[in-house]
């Protein structure tokens, strides 16, 4: 079988300027992609050239083992899409006839009145969209893009305007489609978002991918975190520095406050507390900070590597 979606080599120009610039990537069936980047990095329109709406002008570009564009009419049932926009211009509509309008599209659509609780919509069932929030009007376009019972899921900053509560049960849906063998590519601004929810996550700037992998495999690479205690003002930082394995930083940023960055492991915090002891030192408040996805991607859009 082949992947959901298998990219080689992707340029996309505007004006002559590259948007995406020969990008590759592949997303396995049943698989959660999360596309992450800065304002114009080619997220959107990685995904538009994925969904049809765009022409690529190099590369290939095969989805669920078809071309986008000439095989669309095949293409389109299997496909979901949830784009940045939300409802388009259907706001006269309430948001039960406009899910069963698009359940009509399809030949075994999901029944609209279940799925519409399903997102928490049901007390709104005869709203006009106009009339629902920016929240309500997400959920509404997430319904959409399911009521056909889509093999491959296309999710362009779907919580975005959501309360925390609707945010939350978003993710729990994205995470039973998953289990449920959908396939999904995600791009969002909410790096939470993807360290909760990606199977792997692929990291663009200006066009072009600078890093990818898991979350975890991510947040691990090169500095994991780093150690904060407390102590007597004026320690020696050099001579804990060089206690310490390689390659660690040690500070006191503030008087009394002890910073040490690098890869947490096993031996390095043996070597704090050992060289603490050694000096009648009480590492007070000693504490391991995780490195976070965010942190990650700060680092690779300000460097640009």
């Amino acid at each position: 079988m082949s992947a959901a979606v298998e990219i080689t080599d992707l340029v996309k120009r505007y004006a002559g300027r590259p948007a995406v610039d020969g990008i590759s990537l592949t997303v396995p069936r049943g698989h959660l992609l999360a596309l992450l980047g800065t304002n114009g990095a080619g997220k959107t329109t990685t995904i538009e050239i994925c969904e049809g709406f765009r022409r690529p002008d190099g590369g290939q570009v095969r989805v669920l083992g078809l071309d986008p564009l000439r095989d669309g009419t095949v293409l389109r049932p299997k496909v979901g899409v949830m784009l940045q926009g939300g409802v388009g211009g259907y706001t006269g509509a309430r948001a039960l006839e406009l899910l069963q309008l698009f359940g009509s599209y399809a030949a075994h659509p999901l029944d609209a009145a279940g799925l519409l609780a399903e997102v928490g919509l049901a007390e709104v069932a005869g709203t006009p969209v106009k009339r629902l929030s920016g929240g309500q009007q997400q959920r509404l376009s997430l319904a959409m893009a399911l009521i056909s019972r889509p093999e491959l899921l296309f999710l362009d900053e779907p919580t975005t305007g959501m309360d925390p509560q609707a945010r939350r049960g978003t993710w729990d849906l994205i995470r039973r489609l998953r289990r449920d063998g959908v396939s999904i590519v995600l791009s969002t601004h909410y790096l939470d978002e993807a360290e909760q929810l990606a199977d792997s996550v692929v990291m663009l700037h200006a066009g072009r991918i600078v890093a990818e992998g898991s979350p975890a495999e991510l947040i691990q690479a090169g500095s994991a975190g780093q150690v904060r205690f407390s102590g007597p003002a004026g320690l020696p930082v050099a001579e804990l520095r060089a206690a310490l394995p390689a390659g660690v930083q040690v500070s006191e940023p503030a008087t009394g406050c002890y910073l040490v960055a690098g890869e947490v492991t096993p031996a390095l915090l043996a070597g704090i507390t050992s060289w603490c002891a050694a000096r009648n030192v009480l590492a007070e408040g000693l504490s391991v900070e995780r490195r976070s996805l965010e942190d990650v991607f700060l680092d690779l859009t300000r460097t640009g590597r």
